[in-house]
């Protein structure tokens, strides 16, 4: 598996799906010049590019992908290809922890816009992350968890159960599985945070083509069980098969999603 390869394809296809939720969070939370925003699990650096240029102060920590954080560094930093893009914004290869900083004014802004429940044991996971991400935020701040909407309002379901029947069934974690209704709440609830409202986003997933919407769903992470249990021809093959009922005449592929958020504070 191409790693640098993978990263691309999630910066340049898949990315962009989430739009709407950051979009929809952002001026919900009226997020701006006042705003000092800790991004968990930043990838390439969309969602904070975005709030940067409503005038946020952004820092990202991103554990789980090297490659993305190069693209967001490119996105993000002094240097990058766009002058406009030179954001002031800190972002940090490792943990919450790694980002600490005793010259940094706590955080008023929390999000992990990651979807959270859509594997098996990523809640736990992600606990650990959060647990070290609150206390960095002041109090009363919001932290912002996602997650994929019920599974018969999301297309893309369909074909991500591939990932399921093909992944290693003895394997406990790791494989995709349908969201549930509490995934958000309870994660909040063990890092101790307050539930202060909720909401739902249309994200419709669209690509120019069956192999643009082979590789921005395997960028995702979300099929990596599957293809350790198989191998990536099989994985392609099988989620291209998934894919036929969502192409369209003029061969793109379009499948309406609804995404789901949870805002809770710091006690």
């Amino acid at each position: 598996m191409d790693l640098c390869a993978r990263a691309r394809d999630w910066s340049e296809i898949q990315e962009r799906m989430l739009v709407p939720l950051y979009e929809a969070v952002y001026e919900r939370l009226e997020v701006g010049p006042g705003t000092r925003l800790l991004g968990l699990g930043c990838g390439s650096g969309l969602a904070l590019l975005m709030a940067a240029s409503r005038g946020a102060a952004v820092t990202g920590v991103e554990s789980s992908s090297p490659e993305r954080l190069t693209l967001a560094r490119q996105r993000l930093l002094p240097g990058a290809w766009d002058t406009r893009a030179r954001t002031g914004a800190r972002l940090v290869d490792g943990s919450p922890r790694d980002a600490a900083d005793a010259e940094t004014p706590a955080y008023t802004l929390v999000t992990a816009f990651e979807p959270i429940g859509c594997l098996a044991g990523d809640s736990e996971g992600f606990g650990e992350t959060l647990a070290a991400a609150t206390p960095l935020a002041e109090r009363g701040a919001a932290v912002v968890l996602a997650g994929w909407g019920p599974p018969e309002r999301c297309a893309t379901s369909s074909v991500l159960r591939v990932a399921t029947k093909l992944a290693d069934p003895l394997r406990s974690t790791g494989s995709w599985r349908p969201a549930l209704r509490d995934d958000l709440e309870e994660v909040a609830q063990h890092a101790g945070l307050r539930p202060d409202g909720s909401g739902r986003v249309a994200c419709p997933f669209g690509y120019a083509g069956v192999d643009s919407a082979v590789r921005g769903l395997l960028s995702t992470g979300l099929f990596d069980a599957a293809i350790a249990a198989t191998d990536q021809a099989q994985v392609d093959k099988e989620v291209a098969e998934a894919l036929h009922p969502h192409l369209r005449r003029d061969g793109t592929v379009w499948m309406p999603n609804v995404f789901r958020y949870l805002i809770a504070r710091v006690p």
